[in-house]
Order: structure tokens, then sequence, then C-alpha cells
């Protein structure tokens, strides 16, 4: 009879260890999987900052409507989540409200909706397990109303839908795993589709470009990328590299490359493609010829070309690998709005230390050495011999931007 309790007594010390094993187990994947979520849904890039502790917030994010700041979302009791549940992180990420307050859209909640809740809650169990900042989050500073913060009740029964509309279509696996990477996780309409007035995103043009920063997000539907030439091969290529034969990504995006896409399975990266072009995408459009460039401006913009970018960008255009991208069929060169073609030009570009090997030094800007009619002829000059656009930039259209508060 005792070796029969001692026997039952061990089997169940041996379920408690195995059980206990399983659970670990199973926390240990919830973790690992909250960690790939978190690099998808992109949150590093609204709540680290360059010089702050991971995921402590403090990122600055200016609007129409004043300025937003990333919040602290480490599990620091006091100034971080430390004390939501994995209930109350979901009703943030779905409802837009948190434990004490509603939050603006600037979290971009209304994307976040139609997350999983087991995504959900493998996000929050990775965030719950890295180190605590004890770092108050910054305020909001917004113009009156708009820091009237019950008002947000209002805005979300008028904006808050659950799901996105399409800017493609398609019914294949990858489709629809894309439609979820890019409409939810990815959050990608934030700042590729234009906002109406009160901050809400503008159904009817699901990701055909927003100018909310300096630097505009362009046109991403069927439509804006077969009109800049891209094909599938190449747009899954920029989502892992930054790099493409379209140019390099800069700006926001290169934070979106750098902190997410880079990071995704190639079966996401590729879902994601699928979903960007449908499962029938347009053909690219091919580059249209090089319009004549005997007129005085458009000669003048070729000789300041020669003298300050064909260095770096070659002579005739089609750039270094490593060091310059290619100004024939570059996107930003190919775009109707010039708008973006200006900005880099004044002020340059950051150096891109890309993963898997890639990077580009940093590109100076040239706004102390070239005048507004410099800039002007050198765009023409791009868009007319390289982009398929008419040499319309005006000297008006570099001074405004030239004079635009940056963020």
């Amino acid at each position: 009879m005792m070796n029969r309790l001692l026997s039952l007594r061990a089997t169940l010390a041996l379920l408690a260890v195995l059980s206990g094993g399983a659970q670990a187990a199973a926390g240990s994947d919830a973790v690992a999987r909250g960690r790939y979520l978190v690099k998808a849904a992109d949150c590093a890039a609204c709540h680290t900052s360059a010089t702050g502790a991971p995921f402590a917030g403090g990122v600055e994010l200016k609007s129409d409507f004043g300025t937003f700041y990333g919040t602290n979302i480490t599990p620091d009791k006091e100034h971080g989540i430390g004390k939501w549940s994995a209930e109350e992180f979901y009703a943030a990420l779905r409802d837009g409200v948190a434990p004490d307050r509603h939050l603006y859209p600037a979290m971009p909640y209304t994307s976040y909706r139609s997350m999983s809740r087991a995504d959900s809650d493998a996000i929050f169990a990775y965030l719950m397990q890295i180190k605590p900042a004890a770092v108050p989050s910054k305020a909001a500073d917004l113009k009156f109303p708009y820091n009237m913060r019950f008002g947000m009740r209002f805005w979300n029964m008028l904006f808050l839908k659950d799901t996105l509309p399409d800017a493609s279509s398609g019914q294949s696996s990858a489709y629809l795993r894309g439609r979820y990477l890019v409409n939810t996780m990815g959050h990608c309409a934030e700042c590729h589709t234009p906002r109406g007035s009160l901050g809400q995103m503008d159904g009817a043009m699901p990701l055909g470009g927003s100018a909310l920063a300096r630097i505009a997000a362009p046109d991403i539907s069927p439509a804006g990328l077969s009109a800049s030439g891209w094909t599938a091969a190449d747009l899954s290529s920029f989502l892992g590299t930054g790099v493409a034969p379209q140019g390099s990504a800069y700006g926001e995006m290169f934070a979106v490359v750098h902190l997410s896409t880079q990071h995704l399975t190639p079966g996401d990266m590729w879902a994601m493609t699928t979903y960007l072009l449908g499962d029938k995408p347009l053909s690219p459009q091919p580059l249209k010829p090089a319009a004549p460039t005997s007129d005085a401006a458009i000669d003048a913009g070729r000789r300041t070309y020669i003298a300050v970018c064909a260095g770096c960008h070659g002579v005739d255009g089609v750039g270094k690998p490593h060091v310059a991208v290619a100004m024939k069929g570059n996107t930003t060169v190919r775009s109707a709005d010039p708008r973006n073609l200006i900005v880099v030009t004044l002020d340059g570009i950051e150096a891109q230390r890309f993963g898997r090997k890639e990077s580009m030094p940093a590109m100076p800007g040239f706004a102390r050495k070239l005048s507004d009619k410099e800039i002007a002829g050198l765009s023409n000059f791009l868009r007319v011999t390289w982009g398929g656009q008419a040499g319309t930039v005006g000297e008006s259209q570099v001074k405004d931007l030239r004079t635009a508060e940056k963020p």
C-alpha cells in the first residue's frame, strides 16, 4: 500500500513538472511570437526615441492639430503599462481606450482594431518581459479644441470602423495574409491614405498617398505602384532591404524598413507585396522616353546636375550600388507631385544603414548651396529627362518648402 502511495505521489509530481514545463514553453512561444509581431506592427517607430530606452516613448509626432508623443509601453508600473491587464491592452489597441483615458488616433487603433486577440495577447506578453523604464510619458501639445479628450468619444462614433477599405482585390491565401499585415499590423493606411478635415482617413482613396509629414507618403495603391514602374519582385526586395531599382527608403519609410519589414519572414514580405499589387497585378508602366531638353531652363538644370549630383548618381543617372540610387526611373523623380524631390534636394537624406549588408551614405542637402531657381531647374531637368514628367516646377514651390517648418 505504501509503495502505491509513493508511486502515485511520484506520478503526480512528474505531471506537475511536465505541466509547468508545458506552461513555460507556451509562455516562451507567446513571447517569441510577440517579439515578431511587435516588429510587424512597427511599434518601435513611435515608442522608442533615438536616445531613449526601448519602448519608453518620447518620439515626437507633429500634425496639423499639434504635437503628439509616443508613450511609455514598458512594464513600468508607474509610467508604463505594468499595471494593465491583457484585456485592457486589447481595448487600447481595438477601441482606443486606455484604463485612464481615451487615446488619440495618432496611436493607430483605427488600423489595429482588426487585430486578433491572440496577436494582441502575444504582443502584451512580450512587452511585459522587457526591461521597465521609469520614464514619464510626455503629454500631447494640441490646439484647442483638439486638446479636449472627451471629444474622442464622438470622433470614434463617426470614424472608427471594424475594417478598412481595400485598395486592391484578391482572394488568395497570400492576399488575405497580406491584407492583415498591411491594413492591420503594418497600419500602412495611416500614412499612405489621405485624411479629412478632422483627421479621419478618406475611405474613398485607400493607400492613395498623403502629405502628413515633410516627406509625403506616396500613392501605393495598385494604380500608383504601376505608374511608378513597380514589379512584385522589386517591391518585395524593397520591403526586405530598403533598396530597389526605383530607389531606396528614406524619411519615415526608412524607419519602417529598418525597424519592421526587413525583419519579416520572406513569406510575409511576399504576402504584403501580393496584397499591395492584388492577385492580378497591373502591368508596371514603362518609363516614358526623355523629352527634348533644349529649353534654356532645362539646360541650366542639367549643368547644376553635372556640377553637384553626377559624381554620385552618374552622368547618365544610373547611380552607384551602395552609394547612390539611380535617378533614371526613380519613383521620386517619376512622381507627378514634385514635393519629395524638392524636399530631399533641400534637406538631404541621412545615412541609411539597412540590414542584410545594404546601406547608403548620407546625401547632403543643398538648401544653402543652391537658390530656389537652381533647385527648380534641377528638379525640372530630372523630371523631364528621367521621370517622364513635365518641367513645371516653379521657384515659388521651392521657396514654400524651403521656408516650411521642418518636423
